[in-house]
């Protein structure tokens, strides 16, 4: 009985101990992505950061793409977890917290949410990890219909204008994408210490921005100009 009970105490210990050297480069890993350029990165670079040796960084990971995209399964499944649940948030009746939890997620780390948009650019037609890359548009694709699924329910009750539900999470996406395009944008002349307030000013904008009241289409055969006479 004992000896089945330290055969099973050292493979979890091992398994631990794999986990945290696994967790050891990817934080190694994003930690010089971040400081450098993609390809200026290398795996050596990411072992001697890590504190381990090149051939320990093998066995976690076959190739450098395989760290990248892990990266991108990080990310995406943190923003799928505060997805889900600031919609459980708005099934429960608090409104607006599932963008309110997107946009966090989101606009908490525009660095990294930009490192993880320039990965996706780069690895669209990996064929190394193309397996991964399915397993990330799953995860999309599940946080999609989740998000149809509540966001019919909101028009439904009068609580979000009546478009189709996917012009409602389209409109967050452009909304968070802008507000990280503006992180890095030269061309505005604004004070970069006040960013985490125009970041949260921007969140609180996205949270109530398809309210109802706040599209009104023109039906055909009007005149957009309300003060228009027709002869």
């Amino acid at each position: 009985m004992s000896n089945k009970t330290s055969s099973a105490d050292r493979i979890r210990a091992k398994k631990k101990l794999f986990l945290d050297r696994e967790k050891k480069i990817i934080d190694a890993a994003l930690e010089l992505f971040l400081e450098q350029s993609i390809d200026a990165v290398t795996v050596s670079k990411i072992a001697t950061k890590a504190g381990i040796g090149k051939g320990t960084v093998y066995k976690h990971f076959l190739t450098k793409n395989e760290i990248l995209i892990r990266i991108m399964l990080d990310y995406e499944g943190h923003i799928a977890a505060c997805l889900a649940a600031g919609i459980r948030k708005t099934e429960e009746g608090v409104a607006g917290a599932a963008a309110q939890s997107y946009f966090k997620a989101r606009l908490a780390r525009p660095d990294l949410d930009r490192l993880v948009q320039q990965l996706e650019v780069r690895l669209a037609y990996a064929e190394d990890v193309a397996e991964q890359l399915e397993e990330l548009h799953r995860i999309r694709r599940s946080n999609e219909e989740s998000l149809s699924h509540m966001l019919t329910k909101q028009i439904g009750a009068g609580v979000l204008e009546d478009v189709p539900p996917h012009f409602h999470y389209l409109a967050c996406w452009a909304l968070a994408q802008g507000a990280v395009d503006l992180w890095y944008s030269k061309s505005w002349n604004y004070n970069h210490g006040d960013i985490s307030d125009l970041m949260e000013f921007i969140t609180n904008i996205g949270v109530t921005m398809g309210n109802i009241g706040q599209y009104h289409p023109v039906a055909k055969g009007t005149s957009k100009n309300k003060n228009s006479k027709t002869s």
